[in-house]
């Protein structure tokens, strides 16, 4: 398209501008950009629209004129509506459109102001105390009032559950531990409500969750953590005024060793440092404040298997009984060894008094104690919990490296082969063993069995350490009937069992079953037996005190009428009449 005489003098004109420029600056900085920008402006300047408004503005020019461009209203091109205006203006008129305006100026800062943040409500306080609203503070002063009231000179004991149920929203068993340590010191007995608000506030427990109100209750002031003692006083109250432990009121020996193997197993699974010391942040990971609401629902102890069932207290004793024979209360390692009709090796028993997993407690080397006990056997007898595999892992790291490898791991394998071959038994060999662990625990590592791997792969890790250590677990497991086992986990009421509630409830019926036969062979003078089996645990300490004052070795075997006679039978002989014989001596 031809562009007009006007077109091509202004474009001989820019082309001259564009040589001076050349000349000053050889080098553009962006080449590309200016030569698209002369083709963008050609393409413009072709237009017929455009060549009119530059003859016009070249005519108005030689006659002395003043340039002035077009409105957007009255002149519009396709590619840009404003650039003559901006190009060729020499005033800065602003179309009702423009930015500039007043109207636009609103509306668009209107657009891109930000909707205010919704206030986050704080959710971290380092101290750990949370602000209390007032009508949670209200809320808390009148049930305060409403129980206190009726009664100005103070609560007793009764009085005061109704204080922990309904305000503190606590298990009422806390209620005499805690009703001690207020009365303590004064005459009356009687807790005010002064002293009770004042307790609870300056600890800021009136929003505190239910975990941190159970720590404070159980915890000595001036520390940080709980220990073994802190615990004696909720374990007396349980002894106490629970119903189910109604039998034991008279056996004080037995009530201490229930409530010492009770606050281990809460150790045990609450305190994963191992160091004695209970810290809040374990206590909160825990489910002890749901086990002590058990307690509390369930007349029955024995359907609250998480730390208080006496049915599994009186399994670990009576193992523990069996396997000490000379009852100094401390085991050897040839006591350990014959434990479960000798299914450990030897191996890992000497690592264990080696105190590999854990230091011993009885202060004595070469002496495992009844604590040190506790932890054997829950580990035993349940390698699926957190302290359990780190027992058995650090057992079987015999270099501590925080690794297993294949030649620790035939350090102990090597005794299960020859043990199976004693028993006529076709062992299995390493290679295939190494195989089978490698594609049930898949560890990061080929040929390496980290704590991590152990833990990402339970339950089926725990046949590893059944594999090096435990001969009767291995051997059950190479014959296993998976639709038996899926059978023997489930229980009564369809609810998942775990291992050692599966070994303790097997062990506590073999012990009952084993005085069926006696009872048939004794005679009437002996029928004190089967009356007290009538009550399990409770009937047999009862008729030993009833005669005169026990030792020790009646009390044990009168802990129950089933179980008790069942470890005096171990201890004596394996006959029928070794056993009677031996239940006539503890008569």
């Amino acid at each position: 398209m031809d562009a007009g005489p006007a077109a091509l003098e202004l474009s001989q004109s820019q082309g001259q501008g564009s040589a001076a420029g050349k000349s000053q600056d050889s080098h553009p900085m962006y080449p590309c950009a200016k030569l698209k920008l002369d083709q963008l402006f050609l393409q413009w300047l072709s237009l017929p629209d455009s060549q009119q408004l530059v003859s016009n503005l070249v005519e108005d020019a030689k006659q002395g004129k003043s340039l002035k461009g077009p409105s957007s209203s009255s002149f519009t091109t396709p590619l840009s509506p404003t650039t003559a205006h901006a190009i060729f203006s020499s005033t800065k008129c602003r179309s009702p459109c423009s930015p500039m305006s007043p109207t636009r100026r609103q509306s668009t800062s209107s657009a891109l102001r930000r909707p205010p943040l919704a206030r986050i409500p704080q959710f971290y306080f380092p101290s750990g105390t949370v602000p209390v609203s007032e009508d949670v503070r209200g809320l808390f002063h009148a049930r305060v009032n409403a129980l206190f009231d009726p009664h100005p000179a103070g609560l007793n004991l009764e009085q005061f559950s109704s204080v922990v149920q309904e305000v503190c929203q606590l298990p009422t068993i806390l209620a005499h531990p805690w009703f001690e340590r207020l009365v303590s010191g004064s005459s009356e007995r009687l807790v005010s409500k002064a002293a009770f608000v004042e307790w609870w506030s300056s600890r800021q427990l009136v929003a505190a969750p239910a975990t941190r109100r159970l720590w404070e209750v159980l915890r000595p002031d001036g520390k940080q953590h709980l220990t073994y003692a802190d615990f004696r006083p909720l374990l007396q109250a349980v002894l106490q005024y629970h119903p189910g432990l109604e039998f034991l009121a008279d056996t004080p020996e037995f009530q201490a060793r229930y409530a010492e193997t009770v606050i281990y197993r809460i150790f045990y699974t609450i305190n994963r440092s191992g160091s004695g010391r209970m810290s809040y942040r374990e206590l909160r990971r825990s489910d002890l404040l749901d086990a002590l609401f058990a307690l509390e629902r369930e007349e029955d102890i024995n359907r609250v298997p998480r730390y208080f069932s006496y049915e599994h207290f009186y399994v670990v004793y009576c193992k523990f009984w069996e396997l000490d024979g000379d009852h100094d209360f401390s085991l050897e390692r040839a006591d350990l060894a014959r434990y479960a009709n000798c299914a450990l090796t030897y191996q890992i028993v000497e690592r264990i008094f080696e105190e590999a997993p854990r230091k011993f407690s009885s202060g004595v080397p070469g002496r495992m104690g009844y604590e040190d006990f506790v932890w054997f056997i829950l580990s035993e007898e349940d390698k699926t919990t957190e302290t359990a595999m780190e027992y058995w892992f650090r057992c079987a790291d015999l270099d501590c490296d925080g690794v297993i490898t294949p030649s620790e791991m035939w350090h102990f394998y090597e005794e299960q082969m020859k043990r199976l071959e004693g028993l006529s038994q076709e062992p299995v060999l390493f290679e295939d063993v190494l195989c089978q662990l490698h594609d049930m625990l898949q560890p990061a590592r080929e040929g390496c069995y980290t704590l991590a791997d152990v833990r990402r792969t339970r339950p089926q890790s725990s046949l590893l350490f059944n594999t090096l250590f435990n001969l009767h677990k291995f051997m059950a497991y190479e014959n296993r009937d998976p639709f038996a086992l899926r059978a023997e986990q489930l229980g009564e009421e369809g609810q998942v069992l775990s291992d050692w509630d599966r070994f303790a409830r097997s062990e506590y019926l073999r012990l009952a079953v084993e005085e069926e036969p006696e009872d048939m062979q004794v005679d009437a003078a002996d029928d004190m037996w089967g009356a007290a089996g009538s009550r399990g645990a409770a009937g047999g300490s009862k008729m030993l005190l009833e005669e005169g004052e026990p030792d020790e070795d009646d009390l044990v075997a009168g802990l129950g009428s089933a179980a008790g006679a069942a470890a005096d039978f171990m201890a004596a002989g394996s006959d029928a009449n070794s056993g009677a014989t031996a239940m006539d001596a503890a008569s």
